[in-house]
């Protein structure tokens, strides 16, 4: 009798979130043959990036730094498409950036190695020849972490004593003992300059005292790779992100909150996820999984969505830092805004009290000032660049206002009455935005106004704390100290997003969706993906 070979069912995948990290997740899993569905709180996909539009305005809501191009174009290539094909990118370098430091002139900045050669010796005698080596180091490392420590799920100590790791074994020592802050005041003296490659800790949701030397690299990818923005707004990259999971096959579930893992033992000593119950519109319902891949905030989905108790590992959480929180505002203006770059940094001349007001000394501790804020803070002018987003003769315009994470936060008026505490926040610094730039009736020219505080992320989002990125990336919360991307308690149960390894922004949300590819494959090497990605599952289930 002739043979009859069946073809094994595919392996089902609940994705739990449709942010960047959860639709990046979805396609991968649906392209490597798994049959996804994904399930996102909302009514729209996005997250943290979802848009807001009003008036004619659209603001997105949360990311607007196009860094680390090459993790975006890896990514794309794994989809078996490219940067170019999906998106619309603009490089900004006239300025890349603008800085408003008290009490000084504002400094443009342009990217490139001779740039800021000239600026930096410009603003302080032979720091140009420093910055050089300074960046040419960073590049060193930046490599180095691509190509070791951020694809990579830290399952084999070999992948820690390759000969490129041991040869930089002293420097790599040096820079993630020693602080960002540290490094760069022991290298250059204005204000300035230190402020310019210090700042970027606060878009990885810490502070330059706490934040690892190492983090410097993120100057490398600023400051030489440059700053891109994707025309249409950074909406754009998530409807692309969208479009290509639905397209592999993944189904996504909008409007669906998931409320209960499930685990069963099955005759073994741990447990396994086998479904997930979810709400919607119409009601309670039950489905099934052989893994489930939650984006959601980890420690929300450790403490509240598994029903084994051992996964919420309270004395855990108890010793993590949150990190910071944000109130954001998203503002229409009326007339031109030359004054504002597309991005720009205002900072206190000494912001040492700043980063005291959003990071208290013990972090174990949540914060209950509710009105205390930073006052260095960052502003976005996507319309500088853009027209569409914004009507015409008027600007769009984003302000970032760091606060502390906490329990049961503040609130702005996407979902809630404002609170009063975000109102005088957000007034507070659209005064001091007026002032330094030279527009003392800024306010008076806003004809549309929306808010976000940490309670919205809490409530939107249920961020630990109400923190607005992730967590913070100190030593002891990166690399592998960051903790794994599958459970310890639960088998099939696996993670991916800000809360997790690699770490916070959109290129580790990517990268973080791919980690869960290399778990699932056993694959233990610390380099990207081969692109494009092809399909293991169906192999997968046939020896399952």
């Amino acid at each position: 009798m002739p043979q009859t070979h069946t073809t094994p069912a595919k392996p089902t995948a609940i994705v739990i979130g449709a942010g960047v990290a959860g639709l990046a997740t979805a396609g991968l899993l649906a392209r490597d043959g798994y049959d996804v569905t994904v399930f996102e709180k909302q009514h729209q996909v996005g997250g943290r990036a979802g848009v807001i539009e009003d008036a004619g305005f659209r603001w997105d809501m949360g990311p607007s730094w196009w860094l680390m191009p090459g993790a975006f174009e890896h990514f794309y290539k794994l989809m078996g498409t490219t940067v170019e094909e999906e998106l619309e990118l603009v490089h900004l370098n006239e300025p890349a950036f603008r800085m408003f430091t008290e009490d000084h002139p504002p400094l443009d900045v342009t990217t490139g190695t001779q740039n800021l050669l000239e600026l930096f010796e410009r603003l302080e005698p032979g720091a140009g020849q420093k910055v050089q080596q300074y960046l040419a180091g960073m590049e060193t490392d930046y490599r180095l972490a691509i190509e070791q420590f951020l694809y990579t799920n830290f399952t084999e100590l070999r992948g820690l004593t390759t000969a490129q790791i041991l040869r930089r074994l002293g420097r790599l020592a040096r820079k993630l003992t020693q602080s960002i802050e540290s490094d760069v005041a022991a290298h250059f003296d204005h204000v300035q300059l230190r402020q310019l490659l210090t700042y970027a800790a606060v878009f990885l949701s810490s502070a330059p005292k706490i934040t690892p030397a190492f983090y410097g690299i993120m100057n490398y990818t600023t400051l030489i790779e440059g700053v891109a923005y994707p025309m249409g707004g950074f909406g754009t990259f998530v409807d692309s992100l969208h479009r290509l999971a639905v397209d592999a096959g993944a189904q996504i579930v909008t409007g669906a909150t998931v409320e209960r893992i499930h685990a069963q033992a099955n005759g073994h000593p741990r447990r396994h996820v086998s479904s997930v119950t979810y709400r919607d519109a119409t009601g309670t319902h039950q489905q099934t999984a052989d893994i489930v891949v939650s984006c959601a905030d980890r420690q929300h989905t450790e403490a509240q969505l598994v029903d084994d108790q051992r996964a919420a590992r309270p004395k855990y959480w108890k010793r993590r830092n949150p990190g910071l929180s944000s109130v954001l505002a998203y503002l229409g203006i009326e007339g031109e805004l030359p004054e504002l770059a597309h991005h720009s940094l205002f900072f206190s001349q000494d912001w040492d009290p700043d980063f005291t007001a959003v990071f208290p000394n013990d972090r174990t501790k949540a914060s209950t000032d509710r009105s205390t804020f930073s006052r260095s803070l960052y502003v976005s002018r996507p319309s500088a660049t853009d027209p569409s987003v914004a009507p015409q003769g008027h600007e769009n315009v984003f302000l970032l206002i760091p606060v502390p994470a906490m329990d049961d936060g503040i609130v702005g008026d996407l979902n809630h009455p404002e609170d009063a505490e975000t109102t005088a926040i957000v007034d507070q610094a659209i005064e001091l935005v007026g002032q330094r730039i030279g527009v003392p009736n800024l306010a008076d020219r806003i004809v549309a106004r929306h808010t976000v505080g940490p309670g919205d992320f809490q409530d939107r989002f249920n961020a630990w704390q109400g923190n607005a990125l992730g967590l913070a990336h100190t030593l002891a919360q990166s690399a592998f100290f960051r903790g794994a991307n599958t459970s310890k308690h639960v088998d099939g149960l696996y993670f991916a997003g800000a809360t997790t390894v690699p770490g916070v922004g959109l290129p580790m949300c990517l990268i973080s969706a791919e980690n869960v590819i290399k778990r699932l494959r056993n694959d233990t090497t610390t380099g990207p993906i081969p692109t494009p990605l092809q399909p293991t599952a169906a192999r997968i289930a046939h020896n399952r």
